[in-house]
């Protein structure tokens, strides 16, 4: 765009990153002034507020993508500039991801671990429900994101990751106390299970469907780790509704048990980045898809 500082959009970013324009000046080594001046020019120029002057400071719409233009240019610089300079090779590029707890916990760290070990890479991983992944690529926040979504947004791709098949799970234990007569909608209305956050409605909507209990009726804790899922099923604390490709070791040995054998929930996963990439975050979408495709039923 013509006339567009980014310089300007800096500040912005400065002002959002460090939650105020006092640190965001001693952050650029500019005056506080210097840093509102730049706003409002960038505001001037696009003809509308960039920035919700509240506390702590936030991006408006607009100010969003502006951002994400920012981080991308950004990006695209870390790429270039050692290639064209190789003595200044000191600073790691910086790679931003949101991904699902679940994804983290089983196959994205094997998938990316021969880039993080080849390459200098500072990655950032924002973990969110499969569902509001996407939110942090429309935001700009991140480059890729994995989500459950099929449809891209402008801009971007969706490669089909494939499938994840998540399954009831309790311990054997936990099996005999609340369902030895088989799972019923008196049993379940007894049994505690788990919800990610307070955003998840996975286990209700799953019990819904299947058992035809109102959402809000049933007792669940809320525990923010996939890992700690696995772990509140094993030693019996709950049932819960995790991913088979997490649990298969559980499963066979017993730890674990089905106890909807006849019933499972399936989500398929998309791997969404932006349609123009190169060099590592090319590197980073082939191996990353690749691996997925390679573990994940299709």
């Amino acid at each position: 765009m013509r006339g567009l500082d980014y310089r300007w959009i800096e500040a912005l970013d400065a002002v959002i990153s460090q939650r105020g324009f006092e640190r965001a000046a001693e952050h650029l080594c500019i005056t506080q002034s210097a840093v509102s001046q730049r706003i409002k020019q960038l505001e001037k120029l696009m003809a509308q507020p960039m920035l919700v002057r509240e506390q702590p400071p936030r991006p408006t719409p607009a100010g969003q993508k502006m951002l994400g233009l920012y981080r991308r240019v950004r990006l695209l610089e870390q790429e270039l500039l050692p290639e064209i300079t190789p003595d200044d090779s000191s600073q790691p590029l910086s790679v931003s991801l949101a991904t699902n707890a679940d994804s983290l916990a089983t196959w994205l760290l094997p998938a990316l671990s021969p880039l993080l070990k080849s390459r200098r890479i500072a990655l950032n991983l924002l973990v969110e429900d499969e569902a509001r992944t996407l939110g942090k690529l429309r935001s700009g926040e991140v480059v890729g994101a994995i989500s459950m979504e099929a449809s891209s947004l402008p801009g971007c791709m969706a490669d089909y990751l494939g499938r994840v098949d998540f399954l009831c799970v309790a311990s054997p234990d936990f099996a005999n106390k609340y369902f030895a007569g088989g799972v019923t909608r008196d049993r379940l209305l007894a049994a505690p299970g788990v919800a990610f956050d307070q955003h998840d409605d996975m286990h209700e909507r799953f019990i819904h469907q299947h058992f035809n209990l109102p959402l809000g009726s049933v007792m669940t804790h809320t525990v923010r780790s996939s890992e700690a899922f696995v772990r509140m099923a094993v030693e019996g604390i709950a049932y819960c509704l995790i991913p088979r490709i997490q649990i298969q070791q559980e499963l066979d040995s017993g730890l674990l048990v089905n106890v909807t054998p006849e019933i499972f929930l399936t989500r398929r996963m998309y791997w969404h980045h932006w349609a123009l990439e190169s060099g590592v975050l090319t590197e980073l979408s082939q191996r990353l898809t690749a691996y997925a495709r390679n573990v994940l039923p299709q």
